[in-house]
């Protein structure tokens, strides 16, 4: 009976696609958060990190040293924010866009490894569904999809 509830399989799902997408990150020495940061720094231009943070779901204490990270790599660049020089101010770099690009591939080819058993159709069926779920249940989307929807505490 369990192997059938919906939350069991989703839960399962889950973890193979976490699998296969780190497995595919780590063939370059990334992890989803650098995607994650990338992606929402491409997409909605600087942010303080506070901000960015909040956005991706990852909380303050692990966003430094991910910053840090990131910016050694020469992916983001951060900066006093010129309103608030307490704050710092978090963009993407050429070299970020670039290897956003490469992860954006690793990731698709992780996505067709875990729907290998679907027909593209199926596939398009799952993501829809998935999707209806998602968005019925906002408080729990972390701001990844670019909205704030953590349910950690704000500044």
């Amino acid at each position: 009976m369990l192997r059938s509830t919906p939350s069991w399989l989703l839960s399962r799902t889950a973890a193979i696609g976490q699998r296969f997408v780190a497995d595919a990150l780590a063939t370059v020495g990334a992890r989803r958060y650098h995607v994650s940061v990338l992606a929402t720094l491409d997409e909605f231009g600087p942010l303080s990190q506070a901000e960015l943070g909040r956005r991706c779901g990852i909380d303050r204490s692990d966003m430094v040293a991910l910053i840090n990270e990131l910016s050694d790599r020469g992916h983001v660049a951060r900066e006093p924010d010129t309103v608030d020089r307490r704050r710092n101010v978090i963009t993407i770099t050429e070299a970020g866009r670039s290897h956003l690009q490469e992860l954006r591939a690793l990731v698709a080819g992780a996505q067709d490894d875990i729907l290998a058993g679907l027909s593209t159709e199926e596939r398009v069926t799952l993501v829809g569904l998935l999707t209806r779920i998602v968005e019925s249940h906002p408080e729990f989307v972390a701001g990844g999809w670019g909205q704030p929807g953590s349910t950690r505490s704000r500044d």
